[in-house]
């Protein structure tokens, strides 16, 4: 219960601010000061924001992309990536 407060905050969080906290976690667990519970909540919390950061990146996908016709004018799924229109293999 206690675990699902402390990362409670995490679902508002921004993909740059999470990614950021991330970065600020690693860096602390990199420099070996911590105690063993504190590298514990900090590893779980890192935890945290990997999978939030992953789900972030999940939608942002979903988003790009779109249902364009087919040369038999049937709807499919086409990624929105850049450069991809106009190109032939």
């Amino acid at each position: 219960m206690a675990r699902a407060k402390v990362h409670k905050d995490i679902k508002d969080l921004t993909y740059e601010k999470a990614l950021r906290e991330l970065q600020d976690v690693v860096h602390q667990l990199e420099g070996g000061d911590l105690a063993l519970e504190e590298a514990i909540v900090l590893f779980e919390r890192g935890q945290a924001l990997v999978a939030h950061c992953g789900q972030l990146l999940d939608q942002a996908e979903l988003r790009l992309k779109t249902l364009a016709p087919d040369g038999n004018g049937e709807l499919q799924e086409v990624d929105l990536e850049p450069g991809s229109e106009g190109e032939s293999g």
